[in-house]
C-alpha cells in the first residue's frame, strides 16, 4: 500500500466529524454544480441550532441544500451564488435569503484568491483518489482550484459516480492539500436533459448555421436555442469544427459522434474539446469520463479573451431575455427580478469578435407570454427599469430572432434601431418606431408617425 493510501486512512472521517470545524460567522464554499457535498451538507444542517450567520458560496446549484430546508429564514445559513440556477430562483421565490455576486465568470478565480472574504472551510464533491494521490474535480473545473488555495480548511467528499475529467490543468487536488476526507453516499450525477426544440428555436438556429464556416470553433451557452444550433449543424455539410467553450453540453457529443467536430483546425489545443464545466445528460457524463479528446480547464483559461480568440472563426452562441433598440442586451434579469447572472456571455461575445473570422450571436424569441396570457415583445424601446445590461450597445455583434438576423457592429443609433426593430414581432414594430422617433434615434428618411 502506498503512503497516499495510509494518508487517506488517516484523514478519513465521518461527515458529522468533519463539519465540527465550522463556526458561526464563517464563510464556506460548496463549490459548484455537481460538486455539491451531499453528506456534508446534511451533517451541517444538523448543526442549525448551534450556528449563526454561516455564509455559503455556491454556483449553479442543482440540489436543494439541506441547510436551506433546515433554515428557510436564513438565520443560521445563507447562500451566496456566483450564478443562479432554476433551483436558486426557486429558493429566492420562497423568500429564503440567497444573494447573487455580480461577476465576469473568467474573473471568479481571481476574486476568490484576492477579493472575497477569507473562506474558512471548503467542502467539495470529488472523484475517488487515484494512485498518485489526486482527487479529480469531475465535470466542474471552473474555479475549484482557487477555492482550495484560499480555504483555511479543505474537506473533500468522495463520489464514485463522479466522472473523471482529464485536463487541461487545475482539474484535481492532491491529498497533501486536503484536511479531511468523507466517503459520501455515491449520489448519481444530476442531469440536465436538453430542452425540447420549438419552432422558434429551429428558425433561429437555421439562420445561425448559415453563418458558420468549415473549421469554425464553437462555443454554446445554456438553453434550447444553443442546443438547436448544435443539432442543426449535425444535419449540415459543415466539417472540421472545434470546441472551445465554457459549458460542455450534449450538443457537442452529438457533433462529435456525427463526425462534425474533430478540432484539427484549432489554433489553441488542437484536436481537444476544451471546456470549464459540463452539464447535461448521463450520456454526456459517460462521454467525458477519462476521455483524452476532452480537456478540462479553469474558467480563467477557457473564458480568457486572448485564449479563446486565438482560435480562428470562433462562433459564440448565447441567449438573452430582452434587447432594446439601442442594442443593449439583458441576459440576467427581468427588471429587478434576478434570473441567472452575467456568467461568461460577455467573455465570449468579446472573444468571438476578436477572433479572426469570428462571430458572436445573441439569440432570443421575439415575444414572450405574460402571466395573464398577453403577448409581450422581447425587443423593447429601453430595457425595463432595473434590468441589467449584460452586453453593452457597443459590444454586441449579431442579434437573432425568428424574424431575422442583424449585425449591430459599426451602425449608427438609427441604423441599429431600424435593424433591431426588424427582428421584432410585426405586431410591435410600429410602436417601436414611434418610440425610436420620440427618443430621437430614428432617421427622418424612414417611416414616420
Amino acid at each position: 500500500m502506498s503512503s497516499y493510501w495510509q494518508e487517506y486512512k488517516n484523514k478519513l472521517v465521518c461527515a458529522d466529524e468533519a463539519v465540527k470545524s465550522v463556526k458561526s460567522g464563517d464563510w464556506i464554499s460548496y463549490g459548484s454544480i455537481n460538486a455539491h457535498p451531499v453528506s456534508l451538507d446534511k451533517a451541517l444542517a444538523k448543526r442549525k441550532d448551534e450556528l449563526r450567520d454561516v455564509k455559503i458560496w455556491t454556483l449553479l446549484s442543482l440540489r436543494m441544500p439541506e441547510v436551506v430546508k433546515a433554515d428557510p429564514r436564513g438565520e443560521s445559513f445563507c447562500c451566496q451564488s456566483w450564478h443562479f440556477s432554476s433551483l436558486d430562483r426557486k429558493i429566492a421565490s420562497q423568500k429564503t435569503p440567497i444573494y447573487y455576486a455580480p461577476m465576469r465568470y473568467l474573473e471568479v478565480p481571481r476574486y476568490i484568491r484576492e477579493e472575497v472574504d477569507p473562506i474558512q472551510v471548503a467542502m467539495l464533491g470529488v472523484c475517488p483518489m487515484d494512485k498518485n494521490g489526486f482527487f479529480n474535480f469531475g465535470p466542474q473545473n471552473s474555479h475549484h482550484k482557487a477555492i482550495c488555495e484560499r480555504a483555511e480548511q479543505l474537506i473533500v467528499e468522495v463520489n464514485t459516480n463522479m466522472p473523471r475529467c482529464l485536463g487541461g490543468y487545475h482539474e484535481a487536488i492532491h491529498i497533501s492539500e486536503v484536511d479531511y476526507i468523507v466517503e459520501g453516499k455515491n449520489e448519481a450525477m444530476i442531469t440536465a436533459v436538453p430542452p425540447a426544440l420549438g419552432e422558434v428555436d429551429q428558425k433561429v438556429a437555421r439562420q445561425i448555421v448559415a453563418e458558420i464556416e468549415d473549421g469554425s470553433c464553437i462555443q454554446l451557452g445554456i438553453g434550447s436555442m444553443a442546443n438547436a444550433v448544435g443539432l442543426m449543424i449535425c444535419e449540415s455539410d459543415l466539417k472540421d469544427l472545434g470546441c472551445h467553450t465554457e459549458m460542455f453540453c450534449d450538443a457537442f457529443v452529438d457533433l462529435f459522434e456525427a463526425g462534425k467536430l474533430n478540432g484539427r483546425r484549432k489554433s489553441n489545443n488542437p484536436e481537444k474539446m476544451v471546456y470549464s464545466f459540463a452539464l447535461g445528460s448521463q450520456r454526456l457524463y459517460e462521454f467525458i469520463d477519462d476521455n483524452p479528446s476532452c480537456a478540462s480547464f479553469p474558467v480563467d483559461y477557457t473564458n480568457q479573451v486572448a485564449v479563446a480568440s486565438a482560435n480562428e472563426r470562433l462562433i459564440s452562441i448565447n441567449n438573452a431575455i430582452e434587447v432594446d433598440i439601442y442594442g443593449q442586451i439583458c441576459s440576467e434579469s427581468c427588471g429587478t427580478q434576478h434570473i441567472s447572472g452575467t456568467g461568461g456571455q460577455i467573455d465570449f461575445v468579446l472573444a468571438a469578435y476578436e477572433s479572426r473570422g469570428g462571430k458572436s450571436f445573441i439569440c432570443l424569441p421575439s415575444t414572450y407570454q405574460e402571466p395573464d396570457g398577453k403577448l409581450a415583445s422581447c425587443i423593447v424601446p429601453t430595457l425595463k427599469t432595473g434590468a441589467i445590461v449584460t452586453d453593452s450597445r457597443s459590444t454586441g455583434h449579431y442579434i437573432v430572432t425568428e424574424y431575422g438576423i442583424f449585425n449591430i457592429k459599426g451602425k449608427t443609433t438609427w441604423q441599429k434601431a431600424e435593424g433591431i426593430i426588424s427582428l421584432a414581432h410585426p405586431d410591435f414594430r410600429d410602436d417601436l418606431i414611434r418610440a425610436a422617433q420620440e427618443q430621437k434615434i430614428w432617421s427622418r428618411y424612414n417611416k414616420q408617425f
